[in-house]
């Protein structure tokens, strides 16, 4: 079939027709790159391509997720992804800052309410100025941007097919795919896909979610769950294994304790079995526990899934073009210059195989691909030391080796973690509970002590973690870091003065200077 389907293509492009009767002329329709995709790593892509002089030409559509939510150009990050938790995280951080006002001696009128349509809307409204200067952005830089569905017709041929149907075929020279992920929902509970929504849907509801079951362990869950906890809405999270895998689980397990402490609810070790809308209009959700086999089950407003993401890679028919995927994961198999088998077409971005899930990981790499294709570079994107932020209620940042993988990299005797409990001066005064505020050095037990990781429990994690994410980018040592001085007071100049060893047994804890 496929096989036919390449033959059709090719007899058409033959006659200079697409099924539209549109003729093709080889100026408008060769290009010299060809993005399928419009997130941040393509459009970076595209940009710096034009920047040589190239013919360039971007397709992204989003196809509407289940519940009918669509959004504009940009892709997951700034849509449905990193802008729009960022600001609701915001938002349920002021919630917690009015309750800190009042010890610091400003008079707070009661009660307080947060108004959800009044923050959703200037937060979509955000977004959607975002999505015009992206489109902005690309006329500027002479990128010409199709709001296309693209797929192959073969190795070197693009369809791009609209919302009417209709369609036009595109040939390139040189093909990226950065389509990126969407969520994934179960298939082994009764009534998800009709009742549920997911991060997609989250940041587009005009209306409070109201009581909230989030299913899922990920960052996604996590982060979603402790927003909507800071603004009032009684929200449950329901995990079946361990939380944020992947991550160091000692700082795992401290950002679930501090939820929980933060007013989450969490039902470990449970598995969802059915959501059904009762005649009221709640959703009730029926789970399992999974020791016990013990059924039980509760009323919600709404159910959001965040039990994983799904490479977009189905819709670009690879079949006709011989690039591989991870038959497992769905993810496409590139090696270090980010190319397929199929030497003209490369794939950056979530939909890469064992790459991290990042965007500025993936800017960066579509960046670099345009410079090796169309700037004589040879600099490939270095994945190693990525640093990153989980942007719970009390933030994780980190970059580098978990403690878990540098032991199974280098062995336990080997390995040094210094570690503290801190206090943010800024807890004091508001009588905050900081017990969960944490930090530790991963470094190998030699002379100098490379730092293999850094982890960070607290305020502005993602602050923090980017200073010293270039020092261990640089090859830093724990000798180097203690004669760092540090900037007081402050958080960050804990880490310069880490010097309580696991191995001790001392007690970690921060008592003064």
């Amino acid at each position: 079939m496929a096989a036919l389907w390449r033959r059709r293509s090719r007899w058409w492009l033959e006659l200079g027709l697409c099924r539209t009767g549109r003729a093709l002329s080889s100026g408008e329709s060769e290009y010299d790159l060809i993005v399928i995709g419009g997130g941040s790593g393509g459009l970076a892509c595209a940009k710096e391509a034009s920047q040589f002089g190239k013919k360039v030409a971007v397709l992204d559509y989003v196809e509407p997720s289940p519940k009918g939510t669509k959004w504009g150009l940009g892709g997951t990050c700034v849509n449905v992804g990193c802008i729009p938790k960022k600001l609701m995280h915001q938002a349920a951080l002021l919630g917690s800052s009015l309750k800190d006002a009042q010890r610091y001696g400003w008079n707070i009128s009661r009660p307080v309410h947060h108004d959800w349509s009044t923050m959703a809307k200037a937060i979509q409204n955000h977004v959607k100025s975002l999505n015009w200067g992206h489109r902005v952005q690309l006329q500027d830089k002479k990128v010409k941007y199709f709001n296309l569905k693209g797929s192959f017709l073969d190795e070197n041929t693009i369809r791009g097919l609209a919302k009417g149907g209709k369609e036009i075929l595109l040939r390139a020279k040189n093909v990226v795919l950065a389509t990126g992920g969407r969520p994934k929902y179960p298939t082994n509970v009764a009534g998800a896909w009709e009742h549920g929504i997911t991060s997609d849907d989250i940041f587009w509801l005009k209306k409070s979610p109201g009581k909230t079951l989030v299913v899922g362990a990920s960052y996604v869950s996590l982060e979603c769950a402790g927003f909507l906890t800071g603004l009032g809405l009684d929200t449950t999270v329901m995990m079946r294994s361990i939380p944020l895998r992947g991550f160091d689980q000692q700082m795992a397990i401290l950002v679930t304790d501090y939820m929980e402490n933060y007013g989450t609810r969490f039902l470990k070790k449970c598995s969802p079995m059915k959501v059904k809308k009762t005649d009221n209009g709640r959703l009730r959700v029926t789970w399992k526990y999974l020791d016990s086999g013990k059924e039980k089950s509760d009323e919600f407003d709404t159910v959001m899934w965040a039990v994983g993401r799904t490479p977009d890679t189905k819709p670009l028919n690879l079949d006709a073009t011989g690039v591989k995927i991870n038959a497992e994961t769905g993810k496409i198999i590139v090696d270090a210059k980010e190319a397929t088998l199929v030497p003209h077409i490369y794939a950056i971005g979530d939909i890469t195989e064992g790459r991290p899930e990042l965007t500025p990981t993936a800017i960066a790499a579509g960046k670099l691909l345009a410079r090796r294709l169309f700037g004589q570079s040879e600099e490939l994107m270095d994945y190693n030391s990525v640093p990153t932020t989980v942007f719970t209620p009390l933030e994780y940042g980190c970059v580098g080796l978990s403690e878990e993988e540098a032991v199974k990299r280098f062995g336990l005797d080997s390995i040094e973690v210094y570690h503290a409990f801190y206090k943010p001066l800024e807890f004091t005064v508001a009588e905050r509970d900081a017990t969960q505020c944490y930090m530790k050095m991963v470094c190998l037990r030699e002379t100098e002590g490379r730092i293999l990781g850094l982890h960070f429990l607290g305020p502005n994690a993602g602050e923090v973690i980017q200073g010293f994410a270039l020092g261990i980018k640089c090859g830093a040592t724990y000798s180097q870091m203690m004669k760092t001085i540090g900037i007081h007071p402050t958080c960050a100049e804990e880490v310069t003065k880490l010097h309580i060893t696991k191995r001790s047994g001392l007690d970690p804890t921060v008592t003064g200077c």
